[in-house]
Order: structure tokens, then C-alpha cells, then sequence
């Protein structure tokens, strides 16, 4: 599982680190940066699966661009950007630590990438021994040829690779290179996992085939429950009664999904509504809201993704009543924790702040940019000096959509600056 992110000149952001906790919240307002960091997991999972660095950032037919494509990756008027994220090892002490460094002009090319192994204290805290068991670059002195340098106490070696257009974990998963090197699957597998949903409603609504993972914008939602197991099948569609009863104002009886058609090889999204006068109504997905969707969805990737991945939604309260917001949080906090999902949601709404309660501060990044220079910064909540002094004069909610949290930021800084005159 990921415990941290690194981002340098990476879009909006000079440099900053994000800690990842079960359950990380992001808040900040419009145009803060909140995208750019989501969008760097995406970056992340692209190359992981083979994309090239092109493709990866400026999408393809398949592939939908991130915002900005190419030109926009790194901060203006850099050409490269570095992004890392530390992994948790196998044992309480060891962690893993994956760089990349792309060059962005003039072509999209991989400049540099490692794995650091890195051995902490007791504390799980203070480093005591680093190194790097696999390293590959860019060298300009052998017509930019991309080596690989593999050092571990399995091998010890260096390679020309034949391209440096994509990631070297591309090239350790389709060869027998790093077969016996643990730690190298440690890092591929984690970075596997890095799921990213942002669910689309009216992409929801129709027919979709059978499949074994939910696209990134839920549009196989129906095809996706219907094609589990028997047994995982009745389990989610337990789990989506249970949380998505009290959803409507109507009381929904059953959620499923089911095949259809000559060939059963599509799905449909179905459920049960009861109303006070004990008529029973049955509807399909082309007729439910779109909040009723969005929850749904967001409750199926909860259930179907692999356990110990890294889970992460986009405004995740989006279409979602204020008043249902307790029921959102509640079900966030309890299948994360027994499932092991570490889930990272942004959020706008000062509702779920609140239905999150006193218990989430520690977990809560703000995102805002730096009022002189314009770049994005990441400050935890708990590290605001002046929180204490917020919190009295309202709950977290408030405090959100009376900006004062980004204000006190601004204020800090202004203080500091006065201080060094």
C-alpha cells in the first residue's frame, strides 16, 4: 500500500508530499490544485500499465488525455517533472521509494528512474540504511541510450534497454530480468492497485457487458455485478441493500444486476422501491437518479476492487443529498477498514466534513496555492497553527465554506514574511 506521494514540478505544484492514511480527505477551493494531485496517481497507474509516456499524458484514442496533455505536465517554464511514491515493505520497517523523472520538450521521454529500499528505526521513522537496487537513465554520453542498472544481492548488472518511452516496470513485468527480485513485485503490485473512479451517471444508465473490472467511470456497473460469482455476487448485492436503503425517500427493497439478452452477454442495473402506501415499484438504471447511480457505483468499487489497493474519488459527494451525507461517510469508514482499502476522496461539501467528525482531522490535506508565487502547497489540518483557535469558532464544515482555513494559511504566511524583515 502507498504511505506517500511526491510531486516536483509537477503541473500547479513545485514541490510538495502528500501522507496517505485509510482514509485521506483533500479539500481546498476552486482551481487549488485537488485535480492535479488526483491526476498524478493516474499518471502513475498509466505507466505502471505499459502506456508510453506520451500516450500516458496526452491520452490516445482509447486513452483520455490528462488535462493539459504534454505541454501543461510540468510547471511553467520547467521541462521535467519528478514524481515518487513510497510503498509499505513487507515487514514494519522497509519501504520502497519508485521515482520518475520525465522530460517534457522537446519530446515526452523517460529521464531517470529508481527503487530505493529504505530501512528505518524501531520509531518506523528515522532512516538508518538507503539504497537504490535498480536504477535506469538517460545517458547523453552514449547517444542517449536508456541503461538499466540493477545492483540487489540477487544480481548485479546493467543493461541497454531498447526504449526509454516507457517505464522500466513495463519492461520487469514482460521479462525474466527481475523474476526473483521480491521487492521489484512489491512496487509493481502496489502501484497496480492505484484505482481512480470518477462515476458518470448517464454512462451508467445503459446496457453494458459482462466484465471483471469497473471502469474508471462506472459505465460497466451493471456488468460488473452481474458477472461476480454466485457467492461474491449475493454478497455485494447484500452489502448495496444494506447501505443504499436509506438513500431515497422511497425505501429501496433490492439492488441487483442481471444478464440479458439472447446471448446474456450484457447487463442491466435494477432495483426495488417501496413507497408509504406499500406499492412496490421496479426500475431499471435508465430511470434511477443520478445521486442513487453515483452511490451505487461508488459502493460496487468499494466491494470489487482488490484488497490493500489505493482507492480514490473525485468530489466523491457529488449528486449526493447533504442530508445523506453521514450515510456516505459511515460506509466509506467501514468498508475501508474491513476490506483494507486505503481510500482518498476531495470534497467541497461542508456536510461531509461535518459526518466525518472531530476523528478525521489528522487525515485532512488542504490544498491552496500560494498567494505570492501561485503554486499549489499541501498543509496537513492538524498543522495549521491557528486550527485550534478555528475550531472553536466552528465545526470543519463551516470553516470550509467560510474559507477561513485558506485565509488562515494566507495569513500565516504573511506573518512569517513580516517576521524575517
Amino acid at each position: 500500500m502507498l504511505k506517500r506521494l511526491f510531486l516536483k514540478n509537477w503541473k500547479s505544484f513545485r514541490y510538495a508530499e502528500l501522507p496517505l492514511y485509510p482514509l485521506t480527505v483533500l479539500v481546498g477551493t476552486n482551481a487549488s490544485g485537488k485535480s492535479n494531485l488526483v491526476e498524478a496517481f493516474e499518471f502513475l497507474k498509466r505507466i505502471v500499465d505499459g502506456h508510453q509516456i506520451e500516450t500516458a499524458l496526452g491520452g490516445d484514442k482509447i486513452l483520455a488525455p490528462i488535462r493539459g496533455g504534454v505541454s501543461w505536465a510540468a510547471l511553467k517554464p520547467e521541462r521535467e517533472f519528478t514524481l515518487k511514491a513510497l510503498v509499505r515493505g513487507e515487514g514494519e520497517q522497509i519501504d520502497y521509494l519508485y521515482g520518475v523523472t520525465v522530460g517534457t520538450k522537446p519530446d515526452a521521454m523517460i529521464l531517470e528512474e529508481k527503487i530505493t529500499c529504505r530501512e528505518y528505526q524501531r520509531d518506523k521513522k528515522t532512516i538508518i540504511f538507503e539504497r537504490d537496487f535498480v536504477t535506469s537513465y538517460v545517458d547523453s554520453k552514449c547517444d542517449r541510450k536508456n541503461i538499466l542498472k540493477i545492483a540487489t544481492h540477487h544480481k548485479n548488472a546493467r543493461w541497454t534497454l531498447p526504449s526509454n518511452n516507457k517505464s522500466i516496470l513495463t519492461y520487469f513485468k514482460n521479462t525474466y530480468v527481475l523474476d526473483n527480485v521480491s521487492e521489484v513485485n512489491h512496487v509493481i503490485e502496489n502501484l497496480e492497485k492505484i484505482y481512480i473512479f470518477n462515476p458518470i451517471p448517464a454512462k451508467m444508465r445503459d446496457f453494458s457487458q459482462l466484465s471483471k473490472t469497473l471502469e474508471s467511470d462506472a459505465s460497466n456497473l451493471a456488468g460488473v455485478i452481474a458477472g461476480l460469482s454466485s457467492r461474491k455476487q449475493e454478497e455485494v448485492e447484500n452489502t448495496l441493500l444494506e447501505y443504499a436503503r436509506g438513500l431515497p425517500a422511497g425505501n429501496i427493497l433490492k439492488v441487483w444486476a442481471e444478464p440479458v439478452g439472447r446471448y446474456a452477454s450484457d447487463a442491466m442495473l435494477y432495483c426495488e422501491e417501496e413507497w408509504t402506501n406499500g406499492q412496490v415499484q421496479e426500475i431499471d438504471a435508465r430511470s434511477m437518479s443520478d445521486g442513487t447511480l453515483r452511490f451505487i457505483a461508488i459502493l460496487t468499487a468499494l466491494l470489487t476492487v482488490p484488497e490493500r489497493s489505493q482507492l480514490i474519488f473525485e468530489d466523491v459527494d457529488n449528486g449526493l443529498h447533504p442530508s445523506r451525507a453521514e450515510l456516505l461517510a459511515r460506509m466509506l469508514y467501514e468498508i475501508g477498514r474491513k476490506r483494507q482499502i486505503d481510500i482518498l476522496v476531495t470534497t467541497h461539501n461542508p456536510a461531509l466534513l461535518d459526518a466525518f467528525g472531530a476523528d478525521i482531522v489528522p487525515s485532512v490535506v488542504v490544498v491552496h496555492r500560494d498567494i505570492t508565487t501561485g503554486e499549489s502547497r499541501l498543509t496537513r489540518l492538524q498543522d495549521i497553527e491557528s486550527l485550534p483557535k478555528l475550531m472553536v469558532t466552528g465545526a470543519l464544515g463551516q470553516l470550509t465554506t467560510e474559507g477561513t482555513i485558506e485565509k488562515s494559511l494566507g495569513n500565516e504566511k504573511i506573518d512569517r514574511q513580516r517576521e524575517k524583515k
